[in-house]
């Protein structure tokens, strides 16, 4: 049973990454032709057209990088307020800090090294580059 289920679910992938770009490609077009043509007076437009600015939109902002998910840790401007923070602790306030994050995340413990690229103790060395990063 469990290795027909992984073979099929390589089948059910694609079909998905269609359907939700069949779905997002609706709505770009949907939302263009009720919004702009009244506020910009542009043309309408068709669904293919839709489908084509959504992959250029795609291809030129990033496939949604951003976030916790993506392993940035949120804005430049928040990580060096964080790291900001970090340097200004004590190790007992630092501690407390790290007791009362892993709190609100349910056990959250241990993930954030290896899914975010930073570990708690990095944040007292202030905020890294993605350049310098890269290089270790």
């Amino acid at each position: 049973m469990k290795p027909f289920f992984y073979k099929r679910r390589f089948i059910f992938i694609p079909l998905g990454i269609i359907a939700c770009l069949a779905v997002v490609s609706f709505a770009v077009m949907q939302l263009w032709n009720c919004l702009l043509p009244d506020i910009l007076h542009v043309t309408t437009i068709t669904y293919w057209q839709a489908m084509g600015i959504f992959v250029l939109c795609k291809l030129l902002f990033g496939f949604g990088k951003g976030g916790p998910k993506g392993g940035g840790g949120g804005a430049p401007w928040m990580r060096g307020r964080m790291a900001e923070r970090f340097k200004n602790m004590s190790p007992e306030d630092r501690e407390k800090f790290r007791a009362q994050w892993e709190d609100r995340m349910c056990g959250w413990k241990g993930r954030g090294a290896g899914r975010f690229g930073r570990d708690w103790d990095d944040f007292r060395n202030g905020p890294v580059n993605e350049e310098k990063k890269a290089e270790e």
